[in-house]
């Protein structure tokens, strides 16, 4: 539904108002679409990531609060491996990672607040499928969650196909005031419209 959609069209058709801007791609490029998975940790500890990892779908994104807490990494490269292992596509986390290099050169979409070498703490407490805030948003089990090198954005369920028709009109709209700039012709009328009113 949303693939091939920028979130910048997808943050537009829903009043620019849905995603973050804290979090930073650790994946280099590549989009991520898939269904939030929310976790809750408490800053610096991993303990319940680990519990979501037994229990995560194939298309999952691992949602994690981690209090936007940069101290200590939540993930790295094993739990990487394990969350593509299980069906998992991807993670968005309030808070930092390690191993960046591994994200990177295996392509597999993370998007986080920070970057430390510093491990975590694996004592609890935590909760997996409640509501979370990543950056400010609420974020619901079953939200569609999409990143790519603009941010992360979330559109709920009940949503979805009208913020997806919306994105995609937005697309074709741009597509065709490219094609106009390339042949040297730009209609900025709209500015007249706006002074005047």
């Amino acid at each position: 539904m949303f693939s091939g959609v920028a979130t910048s069209l997808i943050s537009d058709s829903m009043d620019r108002l849905c995603g973050t801007h804290a979090l930073k791609p650790m994946h280099g490029e590549g989009q991520l679409v898939g269904r939030a998975l929310p976790i809750k940790v408490a800053p610096g500890d991993n303990l319940y990531i680990h519990l979501a990892l037994r229990q995560v779908q194939a298309g999952d994104v691992l949602v994690i609060d981690g209090g936007g807490s940069v101290d200590r990494a939540l993930i790295g490269e094993i739990m990487m491996s394990v969350a593509r292992m299980r069906g998992a596509v991807g993670y968005v986390i309030d808070g930092a990672v390690r191993d960046v290099t591994a994200f990177s050169e295996q392509r597999f979409p993370c998007f986080a607040r920070g970057v430390t070498h510093k491990g975590p703490y694996k004592n609890g407490p935590g909760v997996i499928g409640e509501p979370v805030a990543i950056d400010g948003v609420v974020v619901h089990a079953g939200d569609i969650v999409v990143g790519d090198s603009d941010g992360v954005v979330f559109v709920p369920q009940a949503r979805a196909e009208r913020v997806s028709g919306l994105a995609r009109a937005k697309l074709r709209d741009e597509q065709a005031i490219l094609a106009g700039i390339a042949r040297g012709v730009y209609d900025d009328s709209w500015i007249d419209a706006r002074l005047a009113s």
